[in-house]
Protein backbone atom coordinates (compact mmCIF):
# COMPACT_ATOMS: atom_id res chain seq x y z
CA UNK A 1 0.00 0.00 0.00
CA UNK A 2 1.34 3.46 -0.90
CA UNK A 3 2.20 5.99 1.79
CA UNK A 4 -0.65 8.20 0.56
CA UNK A 5 -3.17 5.38 0.98
CA UNK A 6 -1.80 4.52 4.43
CA UNK A 7 -2.17 8.16 5.47
CA UNK A 8 -5.76 8.22 4.22
CA UNK A 9 -6.53 4.98 6.04
CA UNK A 10 -5.13 6.37 9.30
CA UNK A 11 -7.00 9.68 8.90
CA UNK A 12 -10.23 7.79 8.25
CA UNK A 13 -9.57 5.60 11.28
CA UNK A 14 -9.01 8.62 13.55
CA UNK A 15 -11.92 10.62 12.17
CA UNK A 16 -14.40 8.86 14.46
CA UNK A 17 -12.78 10.63 17.44
CA UNK A 18 -12.53 14.12 15.94
CA UNK A 19 -15.98 15.23 17.07
CA UNK A 20 -15.07 14.48 20.69
CA UNK A 21 -11.76 16.34 20.23
CA UNK A 22 -13.66 19.37 18.93
CA UNK A 23 -15.70 19.28 22.14
CA UNK A 24 -12.51 18.87 24.18
CA UNK A 25 -10.36 21.60 22.65
CA UNK A 26 -12.65 24.19 21.03
CA UNK A 27 -15.14 26.49 22.77
CA UNK A 28 -18.70 27.20 21.57
CA UNK A 29 -19.24 30.56 19.84
CA UNK A 30 -21.74 31.76 22.44
CA UNK A 31 -19.28 31.03 25.26
CA UNK A 32 -15.86 32.10 23.99
CA UNK A 33 -14.54 35.67 24.21
CA UNK A 34 -15.00 38.09 21.31
CA UNK A 35 -12.80 41.05 20.21
CA UNK A 36 -15.37 43.59 21.42
CA UNK A 37 -14.82 42.31 24.98
CA UNK A 38 -11.40 43.99 24.95
CA UNK A 39 -12.08 47.13 22.92
CA UNK A 40 -13.90 50.42 23.58
CA UNK A 41 -17.65 50.14 22.96
CA UNK A 42 -18.53 52.60 20.18
CA UNK A 43 -22.16 52.61 21.31
CA UNK A 44 -21.37 54.24 24.66
CA UNK A 45 -20.47 57.80 25.64
CA UNK A 46 -17.19 56.51 27.12
CA UNK A 47 -15.86 55.44 23.72
CA UNK A 48 -13.69 58.52 23.03
CA UNK A 49 -12.40 58.59 26.59
CA UNK A 50 -11.37 54.95 26.35
CA UNK A 51 -9.68 55.51 22.98
CA UNK A 52 -7.71 58.40 24.51
CA UNK A 53 -6.55 56.04 27.26
CA UNK A 54 -5.39 53.47 24.69
CA UNK A 55 -3.44 56.17 22.83
CA UNK A 56 -1.89 57.51 26.04
CA UNK A 57 -0.74 54.05 27.14
CA UNK A 58 0.53 53.32 23.63
CA UNK A 59 3.07 56.11 23.94
CA UNK A 60 4.72 54.23 26.81
CA UNK A 61 5.50 51.17 24.70
CA UNK A 62 8.88 51.17 22.86
CA UNK A 63 9.41 50.93 19.10
CA UNK A 64 10.54 47.27 19.07
CA UNK A 65 7.42 46.27 21.00
CA UNK A 66 5.19 47.74 18.28
CA UNK A 67 7.16 45.99 15.54
CA UNK A 68 6.58 42.63 17.23
CA UNK A 69 2.91 43.32 17.91
CA UNK A 70 2.37 44.34 14.27
CA UNK A 71 4.21 41.24 13.02
CA UNK A 72 2.13 39.01 15.27
CA UNK A 73 -1.06 40.67 14.06
CA UNK A 74 -0.13 40.30 10.37
CA UNK A 75 0.63 36.62 10.96
CA UNK A 76 -2.80 36.16 12.52
CA UNK A 77 -4.51 38.12 9.73
CA UNK A 78 -3.10 35.78 7.07
CA UNK A 79 -5.59 33.16 8.25
CA UNK A 80 -7.23 32.58 4.82
CA UNK A 81 -3.92 31.09 3.66
CA UNK A 82 -3.74 28.72 6.62
CA UNK A 83 -7.33 27.52 6.24
CA UNK A 84 -6.98 26.82 2.53
CA UNK A 85 -3.70 24.96 3.25
CA UNK A 86 -5.21 22.71 5.93
CA UNK A 87 -8.36 22.09 3.92
CA UNK A 88 -6.14 20.58 1.21
CA UNK A 89 -4.50 18.03 3.52
CA UNK A 90 -5.05 14.36 2.64
CA UNK A 91 -8.06 13.04 4.57
CA UNK A 92 -9.69 16.42 5.17
CA UNK A 93 -13.02 16.39 3.36
CA UNK A 94 -13.06 19.71 1.55
CA UNK A 95 -15.67 18.63 -1.01
CA UNK A 96 -17.52 15.96 0.95
CA UNK A 97 -17.35 17.46 4.42
CA UNK A 98 -16.20 15.20 7.24
CA UNK A 99 -15.17 15.70 10.87
CA UNK A 100 -11.66 16.74 9.88
CA UNK A 101 -12.98 19.60 7.73
CA UNK A 102 -15.28 20.56 10.61
CA UNK A 103 -12.22 20.79 12.85
CA UNK A 104 -10.39 23.03 10.36
CA UNK A 105 -13.38 25.37 9.96
CA UNK A 106 -14.04 25.64 13.70
CA UNK A 107 -10.32 26.08 14.45
CA UNK A 108 -10.19 28.83 11.81
CA UNK A 109 -13.20 30.54 13.36
CA UNK A 110 -11.45 30.68 16.73
CA UNK A 111 -8.17 31.88 15.25
CA UNK A 112 -9.92 34.58 13.21
CA UNK A 113 -10.70 36.54 16.39
CA UNK A 114 -6.99 37.04 17.13
CA UNK A 115 -6.28 39.11 14.04
CA UNK A 116 -9.54 41.01 14.48
CA UNK A 117 -8.84 42.21 18.02
CA UNK A 118 -5.17 43.04 17.39
CA UNK A 119 -5.99 44.89 14.16
CA UNK A 120 -8.59 47.07 15.84
CA UNK A 121 -6.32 47.75 18.80
CA UNK A 122 -3.45 48.82 16.54
CA UNK A 123 -5.79 51.09 14.59
CA UNK A 124 -6.95 52.82 17.78
CA UNK A 125 -3.45 53.09 19.26
CA UNK A 126 -2.27 55.85 16.92
CA UNK A 127 1.26 54.38 16.96
CA UNK A 128 1.34 52.56 13.62
CA UNK A 129 0.90 53.16 9.90
CA UNK A 130 -2.19 51.05 9.20
CA UNK A 131 -2.04 51.45 5.43
CA UNK A 132 1.48 49.99 5.29
CA UNK A 133 0.41 47.19 7.62
CA UNK A 134 -2.59 46.45 5.41
CA UNK A 135 -0.34 46.26 2.34
CA UNK A 136 1.98 43.80 4.07
CA UNK A 137 -0.98 41.67 5.14
CA UNK A 138 -2.34 41.58 1.60
CA UNK A 139 1.08 40.68 0.24
CA UNK A 140 1.42 37.83 2.73
CA UNK A 141 -1.97 36.34 1.84
CA UNK A 142 -1.43 36.83 -1.91
CA UNK A 143 2.10 35.39 -1.87
CA UNK A 144 1.09 32.31 0.13
CA UNK A 145 3.70 30.20 1.84
CA UNK A 146 5.51 26.90 1.43
CA UNK A 147 6.24 25.04 4.66
CA UNK A 148 7.38 21.79 3.05
CA UNK A 149 4.46 19.67 4.25
CA UNK A 150 2.80 18.96 0.89
CA UNK A 151 -0.65 17.43 1.58
CA UNK A 152 0.74 15.01 4.17
CA UNK A 153 -1.34 15.10 7.39
CA UNK A 154 1.52 13.70 9.46
CA UNK A 155 3.88 16.52 8.47
CA UNK A 156 1.14 19.13 8.74
CA UNK A 157 0.20 18.08 12.27
CA UNK A 158 3.86 18.23 13.35
CA UNK A 159 3.96 21.74 11.93
CA UNK A 160 0.79 22.92 13.66
CA UNK A 161 1.83 21.32 16.96
CA UNK A 162 5.07 23.30 16.79
CA UNK A 163 3.62 26.53 15.45
CA UNK A 164 0.75 26.80 17.91
CA UNK A 165 3.20 26.48 20.80
CA UNK A 166 5.43 29.12 19.21
CA UNK A 167 2.53 31.57 18.94
CA UNK A 168 1.57 30.82 22.54
CA UNK A 169 5.07 31.83 23.64
CA UNK A 170 5.07 34.99 21.51
CA UNK A 171 1.67 36.29 22.62
CA UNK A 172 2.36 35.38 26.25
CA UNK A 173 5.66 37.29 26.26
CA UNK A 174 4.04 40.32 24.62
CA UNK A 175 1.41 40.22 27.37
CA UNK A 176 4.13 40.29 30.02
CA UNK A 177 5.87 43.26 28.38
CA UNK A 178 2.59 45.17 28.17
CA UNK A 179 1.84 44.43 31.83
CA UNK A 180 5.29 45.68 32.87
CA UNK A 181 4.49 49.01 31.19
CA UNK A 182 1.15 49.27 32.99
CA UNK A 183 -0.93 48.47 29.90
CA UNK A 184 -3.24 45.99 31.63
CA UNK A 185 -5.91 45.81 28.92
CA UNK A 186 -3.44 44.98 26.16
CA UNK A 187 -1.75 42.48 28.47
CA UNK A 188 -5.07 40.78 29.17
CA UNK A 189 -5.88 40.70 25.45
CA UNK A 190 -2.58 39.06 24.47
CA UNK A 191 -2.75 36.68 27.42
CA UNK A 192 -6.15 35.34 26.40
CA UNK A 193 -4.95 34.96 22.79
CA UNK A 194 -2.02 32.91 24.08
CA UNK A 195 -4.49 30.73 25.97
CA UNK A 196 -6.28 29.92 22.71
CA UNK A 197 -2.97 29.03 21.08
CA UNK A 198 -2.08 26.64 23.92
CA UNK A 199 -5.43 24.84 23.58
CA UNK A 200 -4.86 24.49 19.85
CA UNK A 201 -1.31 23.23 20.41
CA UNK A 202 -2.59 20.53 22.75
CA UNK A 203 -5.16 19.46 20.15
CA UNK A 204 -2.67 19.09 17.30
CA UNK A 205 -0.20 17.38 19.64
CA UNK A 206 -2.93 14.85 20.49
CA UNK A 207 -3.59 14.27 16.78
CA UNK A 208 0.10 13.35 16.37
CA UNK A 209 0.04 11.20 19.51
CA UNK A 210 -2.90 9.22 18.12
CA UNK A 211 -1.08 8.71 14.81
CA UNK A 212 2.01 7.45 16.66
CA UNK A 213 -0.23 4.82 18.28
CA UNK A 214 -1.26 3.31 14.93
CA UNK A 215 1.58 4.17 12.52
CA UNK A 216 4.70 4.83 14.63
CA UNK A 217 7.39 4.41 11.98
CA UNK A 218 5.89 6.74 9.40
CA UNK A 219 4.92 9.30 12.04
CA UNK A 220 8.52 9.25 13.28
CA UNK A 221 9.81 9.74 9.75
CA UNK A 222 7.47 12.71 9.28
CA UNK A 223 8.64 14.30 12.55
CA UNK A 224 12.26 13.74 11.51
CA UNK A 225 11.62 15.26 8.08
CA UNK A 226 10.02 18.41 9.48
CA UNK A 227 12.74 19.04 12.05
CA UNK A 228 15.61 18.28 9.67
CA UNK A 229 14.36 20.86 7.18
CA UNK A 230 13.48 23.20 10.10
CA UNK A 231 10.08 24.69 10.85
CA UNK A 232 9.35 27.66 8.59
CA UNK A 233 7.35 30.36 10.32
CA UNK A 234 3.99 31.31 8.69
CA UNK A 235 5.18 34.88 8.03
CA UNK A 236 8.43 33.73 6.38
CA UNK A 237 7.58 35.63 3.18
CA UNK A 238 6.73 38.84 5.02
CA UNK A 239 7.47 41.93 2.92
CA UNK A 240 6.73 45.62 2.97
CA UNK A 241 5.26 47.71 0.16
CA UNK A 242 7.52 48.23 -2.82
CA UNK A 243 9.67 45.17 -2.08
CA UNK A 244 9.68 42.08 -4.30
CA UNK A 245 12.17 40.33 -2.05
CA UNK A 246 12.37 41.58 1.50
CA UNK A 247 14.41 41.13 4.66
CA UNK A 248 11.29 42.02 6.66
CA UNK A 249 10.86 38.58 8.23
CA UNK A 250 14.53 38.37 9.23
CA UNK A 251 14.39 41.84 10.76
CA UNK A 252 11.08 41.05 12.49
CA UNK A 253 12.66 37.87 13.91
CA UNK A 254 15.72 39.84 15.06
CA UNK A 255 13.42 42.31 16.83
CA UNK A 256 11.45 39.53 18.53
CA UNK A 257 14.68 37.90 19.67
CA UNK A 258 16.20 41.20 20.83
CA UNK A 259 13.33 41.91 23.21
CA UNK A 260 12.94 38.28 24.25
CA UNK A 261 9.51 37.62 22.73
CA UNK A 262 10.57 34.63 20.63
CA UNK A 263 14.16 33.40 20.48
CA UNK A 264 16.25 30.62 18.95
CA UNK A 265 16.36 29.07 22.42
CA UNK A 266 12.55 28.98 22.38
CA UNK A 267 12.68 27.04 19.10
CA UNK A 268 14.86 24.41 20.78
CA UNK A 269 12.63 24.37 23.85
CA UNK A 270 9.56 23.68 21.68
CA UNK A 271 11.35 20.81 19.96
CA UNK A 272 12.26 19.32 23.34
CA UNK A 273 8.69 19.81 24.53
CA UNK A 274 7.36 17.82 21.55
CA UNK A 275 9.93 15.06 22.07
CA UNK A 276 8.80 14.77 25.68
CA UNK A 277 5.09 15.11 24.89
CA UNK A 278 5.17 12.28 22.36
CA UNK A 279 7.57 10.19 24.49
CA UNK A 280 9.81 9.76 21.46
CA UNK A 281 12.48 7.87 23.40
CA UNK A 282 10.09 5.06 24.35
CA UNK A 283 8.11 4.48 21.15
CA UNK A 284 8.29 0.84 20.04
CA UNK A 285 7.77 -1.18 16.86
CA UNK A 286 9.85 1.14 14.72
CA UNK A 287 11.45 0.22 11.41
CA UNK A 288 15.24 0.48 11.12
CA UNK A 289 14.88 3.74 9.22
CA UNK A 290 12.54 5.14 11.86
CA UNK A 291 14.97 4.10 14.61
CA UNK A 292 17.66 6.19 12.91
CA UNK A 293 15.21 9.07 12.64
CA UNK A 294 14.45 8.77 16.35
CA UNK A 295 18.18 8.85 17.22
CA UNK A 296 18.57 12.02 15.15
CA UNK A 297 15.63 13.68 16.91
CA UNK A 298 16.83 12.76 20.40
CA UNK A 299 20.23 14.36 19.77
CA UNK A 300 18.91 17.40 17.91
CA UNK A 301 17.99 19.72 20.85
CA UNK A 302 21.50 19.72 22.31
CA UNK A 303 23.03 20.27 18.88
CA UNK A 304 20.67 23.17 18.13
CA UNK A 305 21.16 24.72 21.57
CA UNK A 306 24.91 24.92 20.95
CA UNK A 307 24.21 26.77 17.70
CA UNK A 308 21.68 29.06 19.39
CA UNK A 309 24.21 30.02 22.05
CA UNK A 310 26.58 31.27 19.34
CA UNK A 311 24.00 33.42 17.54
CA UNK A 312 24.44 37.18 17.69
CA UNK A 313 21.44 39.44 17.22
CA UNK A 314 21.89 42.95 15.74
CA UNK A 315 21.50 45.60 18.43
CA UNK A 316 20.14 48.30 16.13
CA UNK A 317 16.44 48.38 15.25
CA UNK A 318 15.46 48.07 11.60
CA UNK A 319 13.19 50.89 10.43
CA UNK A 320 9.89 49.33 9.33
CA UNK A 321 7.32 51.28 7.39
CA UNK A 322 4.69 49.94 9.81
CA UNK A 323 5.85 51.93 12.84
CA UNK A 324 7.05 55.51 13.18
CA UNK A 325 10.20 55.95 15.30
CA UNK A 326 9.46 56.72 18.94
Amino acid sequence: MSLKNVRLEVMNHLEKDVESLIQKYLIPVDTIWQPSDFLPDSETDKFYEEVKEIRALAKEMPYDFWVVLVGDMITEEALPTYESWLMDVEGVGQVERNSWSKWVRHWTAEENRHGDVLNKYLYLSGRVNMREIEKTTQYLIADGFDIGTDRDPYKNFVYTSFQELATYISHNRVAKLAKEKGNKQLAKMCKIISGDEMRHHKAYAEFVERIFAVDPSQMMMAFHYMMKQKITMPAHFLRESGDKISSAFEEFSNTAQRIGVYTSADYVSILQNLINRWDIGNITDLSDEAEKARDYLMKLPDRMLRLADRMKIPENSFQFKWVEPA
